[in-house]
């Protein structure tokens, strides 16, 4: 009987699970990205925030196959490619000060950034 007791406390005192922000960012160079999640890194070291991260995401790679020629030359053909560079940043338990910092935040062009609260 005590044992089933036990176990019912521990189903009930389950952890709240703490909010966390999750940082997604891309852009086509990795230089530039790299950059990026410095400059974030820093800003959240600086209001002393817990964070996990740059964790590196697969390469996104779009390739388009053209031909050179519109008529009579078939097998000349142009091979491009897009690449797109991703990491993702979590912080955790963000305070008030991180968030306005972070939104406060200038990075060069071509650097997209997706902030989501979890």
């Amino acid at each position: 009987m005590a044992t089933t007791a036990k176990a019912k406390k521990t189903a009930d005192a389950a952890p709240a699970t703490e909010p966390k922000l999750r940082i997604r960012v891309r852009a086509y160079e990795h230089k530039i990205l790299d950059l990026s999640v410095k400059q974030i890194m820093d800003t959240a070291n600086r209001f002393e925030a817990n964070i996990v991260g740059p964790v590196p995401l697969p390469t996104e790679i779009k390739r388009w196959t053209v031909n050179r020629s519109t008529f009579v030359h078939k097998d000349a053909r142009e091979q491009f490619e897009m690449r797109i560079h991703k990491r993702l940043i979590d912080i955790l338990s963000p305070n008030p000060k991180v968030i306005e910092a972070l939104t406060n935040l200038n990075l060069p062009s071509g650097v997209t950034i997706d902030v989501k609260m979890i």
